[in-house]
């Protein structure tokens, strides 16, 4: 994994922009209130939603960039990832594009592993962190219903908690998606309390 963490203190945090962290469970619902969320901001062109390089194909659940476990290697070692994971035998990134997004002012999503958070927020200057939940009898009807191969045994992603400690922002997705997008909308359109009025 990219070790943002280890960057000197001299270093300067990547800003003015903000980084939204959207976290949570699988079957949490969080690629639905981020697809409903992307469409209700189709127009503004200060936020970009990241897609995820994933060594795993893309589907109707996740619009990521797919790539080989070569490629993906290959990538990571010529520093095209701003941070990279390993999770459910697979690896994800995102790009080092987002660097140029946030310094330019933009508000920048991205749905990423709890597991990096703390590297995020020691590299970005405005970091918040969306945490999407439910119920677990909620996860487990979605999971089975998705049905996916390559997110392994249902048993497995179960056990995985519903932590929502250390999220600046918890939205419980148990109503209607819409007014949940609304909410995550919100969020990543929150001006910083220091953030002059326009």
């Amino acid at each position: 994994m990219t070790d943002l963490a280890a960057m000197s203190e001299t270093d300067a945090r990547i800003g003015p922009g903000r980084l939204v962290l959207v976290v949570g469970p699988s079957g949490a619902g969080k690629d639905t209130l981020l697809g409903l969320a992307q469409a209700g901001l189709a127009d503004d062109d200060d936020v970009v939603f990241v897609r995820r390089v994933v060594t795993r194909e893309a589907s109707a659940h996740e619009n990521n960039v797919q790539v080989t476990p070569e490629a993906f290697r290959a990538s990571r070692e010529d520093g095209a990832f701003a941070i990279d994971w390993d999770a459910h035998g697979l690896s994800y990134a995102l790009p080092r594009s987002i660097d140029d997004e946030i310094r330019a002012g933009r508000n920048v999503v991205a749905n990423i592993s709890r597991t990096v958070i703390p590297a995020l927020r020691a590299a970005y200057a405005d970091v918040v962190v969306v945490s999407i939940t439910a119920p677990p009898e909620v996860l487990a009807a979605r999971l089975a219903a998705r049905g996916r191969a390559s997110d392994g045994p249902l048993s497995d992603r179960l056990k995985r908690s519903v932590e929502t400690s250390g999220a600046d922002v918890t939205i419980s997705n148990v109503g209607a998606a819409d007014a949940h997008a609304a909410e995550l909308i919100e969020t990543i359109k929150r001006r910083r309390a220091d953030e002059p009025k326009a």
